[in-house]
């Protein structure tokens, strides 16, 4: 069965268009590369907030509440997941020893990467869904084990690393091509020797774009869970795609200490997954009850605000027992 969406040629033309003008403007600010201060991310990233926020707004004017509401609710669930996304882009960007003033650089092309995959992925997730109820048995599925395997890491108290030797991608970049020992800018490739060669940077954009196969798995059927709208499933992860970047320098400094990140982001993905099979179950027996994507909305936010506080309560107490004990005089 076809899907309802509000995204006609004209609506999609304009999203794109303004899209490609967004990263084009990043591009040119990423030309020169420079560190980035506290000031310039916090203002990007007001920016980038304020674009959903009144895209939300046309939404409701132009096509009621209920259109508002799933792209509201999508882009919360979306913003969520990619505060996961920094945190591992934090640790690849560590591990390759990426200067501060090419980080910027890095983060583009790893955002760029994954509006491209996501949008293969939503197309695939279109496709699925028109061919039958089953897929959001399928999806539901997906998210309740990716929320198990999240949990699980999270209670094991194991802290998120990566290996990069263990990488089959840049293992394979290694043997085919010979790499520099040092950054050379932002140049990807350099000649060497009479051949060509490739730069430490080139390696860890290649990193984060594998990095990004696996999150949007995640990401995709969790906003179908919220919309069938293909239109705003790619809207709501393009709008939480755009601020990464300037997010990522907002938030360096303090992603390490949101020690119950993925303890939320479990629980907001079993209740997705949850949500899924209930629609699911709902088309075949009419008794069962479905969750309004208001109610979801709501849950989301609660999780998101509860783990916050928990995670400050516990950087505090923490803070007391590390504290010297002579401090007191």
């Amino acid at each position: 069965m076809p899907l309802e969406t509000i995204g006609s040629p004209h609506l999609w033309s304009i999203t794109v268009a303004c899209l490609a003008l967004l990263l084009g403007v990043d591009f040119l600010l990423t030309r020169r590369p420079h560190e980035v201060r506290m000031r310039e991310a916090v203002s990007w990233s007001v920016f980038y907030l304020a674009l959903p926020l009144l895209f939300g707004v046309y939404l409701w004017r132009a096509f009621g509440t209920r259109v508002a509401v799933e792209f509201y609710t999508g882009y919360v669930v979306e913003k969520s997941l990619s505060v996961d996304n920094l945190f591992v882009f934090l640790l690849l960007l560590s591990a390759f020893a990426v200067p501060r003033e090419l980080a910027q650089r890095v983060l583009l092309y790893g955002i760029i990467g994954a509006l491209a995959l996501r949008a293969v992925f939503i197309a695939l997730g279109a496709a699925v869904l028109q061919s039958g109820t089953w897929a959001f048995l399928l999806f539901g599925g997906i998210l309740i084990v990716t929320a198990w395997r999240i949990l699980r890491s999270a209670l094991s108290g194991h802290e998120q690393e990566v290996d990069i030797s263990s990488m089959r991608t840049i293992r394979l970049l290694r043997r085919v091509m010979p790499v520099t020992e040092d950054y050379r800018g932002s140049r990807l490739v350099v000649r060497e020797g009479g051949r060509r060669a490739l730069t430490p940077l080139a390696l860890a954009i290649v990193a984060i774009f594998a990095t990004d196969i696996v999150f949007a798995v995640d990401s995709v059927p969790a906003v179908y869970g919220v919309t069938e709208d293909p239109f705003l499933v790619f809207a709501t992860n393009a709008f939480a795609l755009l601020g990464l970047r300037a997010l990522y320098f907002v938030l360096s400094d303090v992603l390490g200490k949101l020690r119950h990140l993925n303890h939320g982001l479990a629980l907001i993905l079993g209740f997705i997954g949850l949500k899924l099979v209930l629609h699911w179950a709902h088309g075949i027996w009419p008794a069962v009850p479905e969750i309004p994507t208001l109610i979801s909305l709501g849950a989301i936010i609660a999780v998101l605000t509860v783990v916050t506080i928990t995670s400050m309560q516990a950087n505090r107490r923490q803070a007391r027992r590390t504290a010297p004990s002579g401090s007191d005089g």
